[in-house]
């Protein structure tokens, strides 16, 4: 089955207290560019033709992004690697043709417009390349700048605001613009996705290994009883697997944040395994999965361009391929809702706009949502330096998060 959105048959899904709002795009937001790079290059070896075919499809439906940053042309090779640049990924809380069939009567028709429950910024330093994906919370309260709609007409700005309800106020654009207007960075590009695409993503690669520790995951409104121990994930159980909030941690949206951290850093090592990798079918599946999936930003709709930004992805090293969660605190006019912590994050964006490679200080996980699976390895004294550290920027330990070489387990809990 096509994993394409008939926009017809959309429907988002019910916003009420209990449920918890689809998070399950951040799995394919956060390895976009890494996936991207498996199939670019490995593509050329074994279905060029191909290829061209599916990556043109990925134009289809582009939008404009309304601050016009500059980017480099498109031509063959990596992109240049003297220079950076920001990739959003926004997360939708449409339900497609699968996930309706999945999810039921908790897909309803809304007089509401879709939601950007999940919102992640790609960041690639310049060479040596290094990869941050920051990971806002959906609760997080800030200023939203002055937006134009697709349709040219004006969104006011709002000195506070839902980030992810920014999607639905004004579209993609206004998304990049307000997560510029915090960080400092210019967003070249970006890249929609809803609800079907986790699901087809992982299905086209046969299944997640994920692991499971604490009292197991048992979350019967997500749909998930998952009891210590590893499980091959895929189709609906992925799906329930990332959708969970009460069933790992405190059972906080933040806590998810950790939880989906572990299943996307297992998802990426097997996109970037062997088994994968020379397995033409499977990379053609995930060609195909990519381009039917995703609405891409005009600065990203040009295979020239796609295939610049994964060949520069595709020699990161899993240690310098970093998943953070923004640092946050409890809105004063609302405790279940986040501010940002600006002084915490202050030392992250100057380490990327600085080109600084980072390192973390904070635990692995937030609200208690995930473990390491394995003990981290002692540190040996090195008896002589052949040539100078690295400068590497150190992250408050407000700062969660985890590096893509770390094994971690979702600490699962009885939801009541």
């Amino acid at each position: 089955m096509s994993g394409a959105l008939d926009d017809a048959n959309r429907s988002t899904v019910a916003r009420h207290a209990d449920l918890p709002t689809p998070s399950a795009f951040s799995t394919l937001f956060r390895l976009l560019g890494v996936t991207l790079a498996v199939i670019l290059v490995s593509s050329v070896a074994v279905a060029g033709f191909v290829a061209a075919d599916v990556l043109n499809r990925v134009g289809e439906g582009a939008v404009t992004l309304e601050d016009d940053v500059e980017v480099a042309p498109p031509s063959l090779g990596a992109y240049p690697s003297d220079k950076a640049f920001n990739l959003l990924i926004v997360g939708t809380d449409e339900c497609g043709e699968v996930s309706t069939k999945i999810l039921g009567d908790r897909c309803a028709q809304s007089e509401q417009g879709a939601l950007n429950d999940v919102t992640l910024l790609v960041h690639l330093s310049a060479a040596p390349r290094a990869v941050t994906v920051v990971s806002f919370p959906r609760d997080l309260g800030l200023e939203v700048p002055e937006c134009e709609r697709e349709d040219g007409s004006t969104a006011s700005a709002m000195s506070k605001g839902r980030i992810n309800e920014v999607f639905e106020h004004a579209g993609v654009s206004c998304v990049a613009k307000t997560v510029t207007d915090l960080s400092g960075l210019p967003v070249e590009f970006a890249a929609k996705i809803s609800f079907d695409g986790v699901i087809a993503i992982t299905d086209a690669i046969g299944g997640v290994d994920v692991c499971v520790a604490g009292e197991g995951i048992h979350d019967t409104l997500a749909g998930v009883d998952l009891p210590v121990g590893t499980h091959t994930v895929s189709g609906a159980s992925a799906l329930a697997f990332i959708r969970t909030r009460h069933g790992v941690g405190d059972g906080s949206d933040l806590a998810r944040i950790s939880n989906q951290q572990q299943y996307m850093s297992r998802l990426a090592k097997k996109i970037l395994s062997a088994e994968t990798l020379t397995d033409p079918s499977k990379v053609l599946r995930l060609m195909d999965t990519v381009a039917d999936n995703i609405v891409p930003s005009e600065s990203l709709s040009n295979a020239l361009t796609l295939t610049q930004l994964a060949l520069a992805l595709k020699d990161v090293e899993f240690s310098d391929f970093v998943f953070v969660q923004y640092p946050n605190l409890t809105d004063p006019e609302d405790s279940d809702k986040v501010v940002p912590d600006y002084d915490a994050a202050a030392p992250l964006w100057a380490a990327l706009i600085a080109g600084e490679p980072i390192t973390l200080a904070g635990d692995v996980a937030t609200h208690r949502s995930v473990e390491l699976a394995t003990p981290p390895p002692v540190d040996e004294p090195v008896e002589t330096a052949t040539e100078a550290p690295e400068a590497r920027a150190t992250l408050p330990p407000e700062i969660s998060g985890q590096t893509l070489d770390q094994e971690t387990c979702s600490v699962g809990v009885q939801a009541e």
